[in-house]
C-alpha cells in the first residue's frame, strides 16, 4: 500500500486556490500540473474541474505513488496516472496544454529551473492558453511580510540557490518565452497567484 504524503500547507491554501482558479480556468481542456507534490491539490482540485483533463507531474519520482494514491481516493474520473517530469530535461510528458499550473517550486529550486519552466510552458501552452502559479514573492525588491523575509533567510541557508524570488525576474523570464502576466492576485499567509497568458 503506497503512503499517501500529508502536506499541512495544503490544506491551508486548497480552498483560497479553487477560488482563483474557478475565476479563470477553462471550462474544459489539458491541465498540467508540475511540481504536483503529495498530490494533495490535484486530488482536492479536479474534481471541481471535470471538463479538464489533469496531468500530476513532479521531479520526484519518490512521490508519484502519493499523487495516485491521492487521486484513487478522490474519486475524481479527469485525474490521469502522475508522470516524472524534470522542468530542465527536453521533451515533457505533455506536449500540448491549455493550463500548466506550478505551485510552491521556484523558491525551492534554482534560478535555472524557473528559466527553464518559462522555457518549456512557452512550448507547451496553446496561444491563449494559461500559466498559473502560486507561492511568496518580492515585490520591487523587497518581501512582503517579515515572515517571509525569515523564511527566504531559511531557504537560502539550507540551499544559496533556493530563495523567494522577485516577481518583476519571474515576470521577465516569462515574458522572454512569450508569457505576458496578466493577473497578480493577493493570497493568504503572504502568498501570491500569479498568471500569464500565452500570446
Amino acid at each position: 500500500m503506497t503512503t499517501k504524503l500529508d502536506y499541512p500547507a495544503t490544506g491551508r491554501n486548497r480552498d483560497a486556490l479553487h477560488t482563483v482558479l474557478a475565476e479563470v480556468l477553462p471550462d474544459a481542456g489539458d491541465l498540467l500540473e508540475i511540481s504536483a507534490g503529495s498530490g494533495q491539490h490535484a486530488a482536492y482540485l479536479a474534481p471541481k474541474f471535470p471538463g479538464l483533463r489533469w496531468y500530476p507531474t513532479d521531479y520526484d519520482a519518490g512521490v508519484l505513488g502519493s499523487i495516485d494514491a491521492w487521486a484513487a481516493d478522490s474519486g475524481a474520473t479527469n485525474l490521469q496516472p502522475a508522470q516524472q517530469l524534470d522542468v530542465t530535461a527536453w521533451p515533457w510528458p505533455l506536449e500540448r496544454a491549455d493550463v500548466v499550473l506550478n505551485i510552491n517550486m521556484i523558491h525551492i529550486a534554482p534560478w535555472e529551473c524557473t528559466q527553464a519552466l518559462m522555457r518549456g510552458v512557452g512550448l507547451v501552452l496553446r496561444p491563449g492558453g494559461l500559466l498559473i502559479m502560486y507561492g511568496p514573492y518580492r515585490i520591487d525588491g523587497a518581501h512582503t511580510a517579515p515572515s517571509n523575509e525569515r523564511f527566504d533567510a531559511s531557504l537560502r541557508a539550507r540551499d544559496p540557490r533556493w530563495g523567494v524570488r522577485d516577481l518583476e525576474k519571474v515576470a521577465s523570464a516569462a515574458d522572454a518565452e512569450g508569457l505576458q502576466l496578466v493577473q497578480r492576485v493577493p493570497m493568504p499567509a503572504n502568498n501570491f497567484t500569479v498568471i500569464y497568458r500565452r500570446r
